[in-house]
């Protein structure tokens, strides 16, 4: 599975990128890139794993994706079955400050947007109540060319670096990106592995086979290059997957029926577990999540 370098194909006529896609699910490789992307989920719901961080995703968020951050927007596994219907819808803007656009970000115009990109190199997610001006901007820039493209993606940059200091980065300021293309290949096939069976249980012997290492060596290789345990990881995993069917509109599903569907062995281990991940019980996330529903 070939992770590392991921080639943008930049046309001769644009220097900033714009893709919209309409597909069953997201691209299910961890890769990475030498251009920023900024990507609006208009439709669809997962878990952005970026560099050694999740985030749950759904519908109307917006991620700035830091250039070279190994990331992957996992779709959630019934996007995979033929039988759901489902499919997912994003737009993306990919911009390279280092290259193409490296002349325009020297101007001193573009110092404080240099100074905002240094700051949040990893990227961050777009605030909610920032999204939908964001997104329009977004719809903008692909439908514009020549001069009307740059003109758009400055207010674009000027929307972004307006944004106050509140906001949630991808992962932490010391992560290090700079995974070799072997690395990339192993880590990419772990978690890969992790996200299609986390639902089952997963012993550590069959997560070592999958790197081809022995359990000493995978528990230390899966450390450094994620800054989690492997358990630690997959517990986040299931509580991701478990929040999201605890909150789901259409038809919410019990505790106990959710615990035991994302992996959990125990209703009890569940509640732990999720306490540990979330600071509240899973009742205690609902009854916050809806408080604040009936508020808005």
């Amino acid at each position: 599975m070939k992770v590392l370098p991921f080639t943008i194909l930049v046309p001769a006529d644009r220097s900033v990128v714009s893709e919209e896609i309409e597909l069953p699910y997201f691209y299910p490789y961890l890769h990475r890139h030498e251009e920023w992307q900024l990507t609006w989920v208009e439709q669809g719901e997962g878990t952005l794993i970026a560099g050694n961080n999740m985030h749950v995703f759904s519908s109307g968020d917006i991620f700035l994706v830091g250039a070279n951050l190994p990331h992957l927007f996992k779709s959630n596994p019934d996007y995979f079955s033929t039988e759901s219907g489902k499919s997912v819808k994003a737009h993306s803007i990919y911009f390279n400050t280092k290259n193409t656009l490296s002349g325009l970000f020297d101007l001193p115009e573009l110092k404080a947007a240099n100074s905002f990109l240094d700051n949040y190199k990893h990227g961050f997610k777009i605030p909610a109540n920032q999204c939908t001006k964001i997104a329009a901007q977004i719809k903008q820039i692909h439908h514009s060319a020549g001069m009307v493209l740059l003109s758009n993606f400055l207010s674009l940059m000027n929307m972004i670096q307006s944004i106050d200091n509140d906001v949630e980065v991808l992962c932490p300021e010391v992560y290090s990106a700079s995974l070799t293309e072997n690395e990339g290949m192993r880590l990419s096939r772990i978690i890969n592995f992790i996200m299609k069976n986390y639902h089952n249980k997963i012993d550590l012997e069959d997560i070592s086979n999958t790197a081809y290492m022995n359990p000493h060596a995978f528990c230390r290789y899966f450390k450094k290059h994620t800054g989690h345990t492997f358990v630690s990881f997959l517990n986040e995993v299931r509580v991701n997957d478990a929040c999201k069917k605890l909150l789901s509109e259409g038809n919410p599903e019990s505790i106990a029926n959710v615990a035991y569907k994302v992996g959990f062995n125990s209703v009890n281990n569940f509640n732990r577990v999720f306490k540990s991940v979330k600071g509240k019980t899973p009742s205690e996330y609902m009854d916050a999540y809806n408080k604040v529903s009936n508020i808005n």
